[in-house]
């Protein structure tokens, strides 16, 4: 084997290696399943992008727009910082909220983008919201599978006080409790600890009925399938 003809065998193996490395899926099919019993998501902001755009990161500060999303399920504000950056946004899938048991499909055209998140406030509490952050969208085509954490944002005590978030109408709560908490325990993005509850529907220290809304993570799992 001639210098010339190696030297051209190194270079196209070195190529095939990049193409491996670089390479990304550019369909993905992103179902989300709410894996609780009595929580619900609000409309859920599924984005595909680069590795230098976040969402949210756990142990950073919530931005304006994770603090809107955590405590009233707006995602208009992260919606638009994403696409504004170029990243490939999916707005509510589940076409409103998405209940308990029940799964949402978002369908995405990823290009050359290799990460993906997703978000939607939890229902019903203080600033509690579903996460995805910078998850690295594999290259080989298959199913994938991924549970999800419930987060805190940290911009509101969890006193599970009816006063102090959504009312939607699908929700009962009860009324005359103290609060479970008084001041923020940690104000920066973190795990959240779950809601507490009680069984007092006029009294207590939450609205919540526990029977009902206390859960545990993970509170989703979601399903990516590579095409």
């Amino acid at each position: 084997m001639t210098m010339k003809i190696r030297l051209a065998l190194l270079a196209i193996t070195a190529a095939l290696s990049t193409a491996s490395v670089t390479a990304h899926a550019a369909s993905i099919d992103v179902s989300i399943t709410n894996a609780t019993k009595g929580i619900y998501f609000t409309p859920l902001l599924v984005v595909a992008h680069s590795s230098d755009i976040h969402l949210f990161q756990a142990g950073a500060a919530a931005s304006p727009e994770i603090k809107a999303m955590a405590e009233g399920g707006d995602i208009s504000g992260l919606s638009s910082l994403a696409a504004n950056a170029g990243a490939v946004v999916s707005e509510n899938p589940a076409s409103g909220i998405l209940n308990p048991g029940v799964s949402a499909t978002a369908s995405l055209d990823t290009g050359s983008f290799h990460r993906l998140s997703l978000t939607a406030m939890l229902l019903p509490t203080n600033d509690g919201f579903v996460g995805l952050d910078s998850w690295q969208i594999p290259s080989q085509p298959g199913t994938y599978t991924i549970r999800l954490n419930g987060y805190d944002a940290g911009t509101e005590a969890n006193d599970e006080l009816a006063a102090s978030m959504p009312n939607p109408p699908f929700i009962t709560f009860g009324s005359g409790g103290t609060g479970v908490e008084a001041t923020i325990s940690n104000d920066k993005v973190h795990i959240h600890p779950g809601n507490l509850g009680d069984g007092d529907t006029t009294g207590g220290k939450s609205d919540l009925n526990s029977g009902m809304h206390r859960w545990l993570n993970p509170v989703a799992v979601v399903t990516v399938t590579v095409k």
